[in-house]
């Protein structure tokens, strides 16, 4: 029987051409400069227990950042490396636990930050004192995310096609503090903040006392996150409907999702009771 993957032009030829190649070759490939590459590669290495086995550590990391940056099929990587698509699998499945543990690490909050206030509120006047506490916002994004059509109705929510709920934590200067991926696209934003706030392991960055984060209606309000206040408007589509008009009754449309709002948060709190 002839095997399948038999190309003379192996995996680790191709990533040490790209490697010792013209720069751009590197960053359309892999997303980075090479310096960077190598950078990552050492980190990985001696702090996140990537090994040599009988695929190299180099090459890895290049077939994940292969698939991750060109959002490639197992079947296009498997060819590109001349590796079983279980083989493929494996290696990328490893490698996500590896930069999960990396990001805990990476995206979080530099020593001190949340001890003096963002030159973008001190310096504008429409957030300037109101907001001197605030250290960050909270919010979900849906991501598109390729499941298996026999695991996917768990994942398509209010976007009608499968995606990730993911948290995420932003300051004032538009980083990432914290991020927690990995939730079916029905989870709910509360559900979501709970587990993070529960979980110590997860090292979710909590304001120190008199901060504060913002957050939206899906989220419950307790000490140290601010939500909106019910009935005001807030978002563009609001104002350019009309919706929540000061003095006047807001449409059924705007009662029935003001309601929804409420049990959303009824919950959340009885939620918060229960696992705080």
């Amino acid at each position: 029987m002839q095997p399948c993957m038999d190309s003379n032009y192996k995996g680790q030829m191709w990533v040490d051409e790209v490697l010792n190649g013209h720069n751009n070759r590197c960053m359309n490939n892999f997303r980075m400069p090479k310096n960077i590459f190598h950078n990552l590669l050492h980190d990985l290495q001696t702090n996140y227990g990537l090994k040599h086995e009988k695929v190299s550590a180099m090459k890895k990391l290049a077939l994940s950042l292969y698939i991750l940056g060109n959002r490639e099929s197992n079947s296009n990587a498997a060819e590109r490396f001349q590796r079983s698509g279980q083989t493929v699998s494996r290696i990328f499945t490893d490698m996500l636990h590896i930069f999960a543990r990396t990001g805990m690490d990476t995206i979080k909050p530099t020593e001190g930050q949340f001890e003096k206030v963002s030159n973008h509120i001190r310096l504008d006047t429409r957030y300037w004192p109101h907001f001197k506490d605030c250290i960050g916002t909270i919010d979900g994004t849906h991501v598109k995310a390729c499941i298996s059509p026999s695991c996917q109705i768990p994942y398509i929510g209010r976007k009608c096609e499968p995606t990730q709920n993911i948290m995420t934590v932003c300051d004032f200067n538009m980083c990432f503090i914290f991020a927690f991926p990995g939730w079916e696209g029905t989870a709910h934003d509360s559900r979501i903040f709970l587990q993070a706030l529960r979980k110590q392991e997860l090292k979710f960055p909590h304001p120190p006392p008199g901060k504060y984060y913002l957050v939206d209606l899906g989220y419950p309000q307790i000490a140290s996150f601010l939500g909106p206040y019910r009935g005001e408007r807030y978002h563009l589509l609001d104002f350019c409907q009309g919706h929540f008009d000061r003095g006047e009754s807001s449409s059924s449309n705007s009662e029935s999702d003001l309601e929804i709002a409420m049990l959303r948060e009824t919950i959340a709190n009885s939620l918060m009771n229960q696992y705080l």
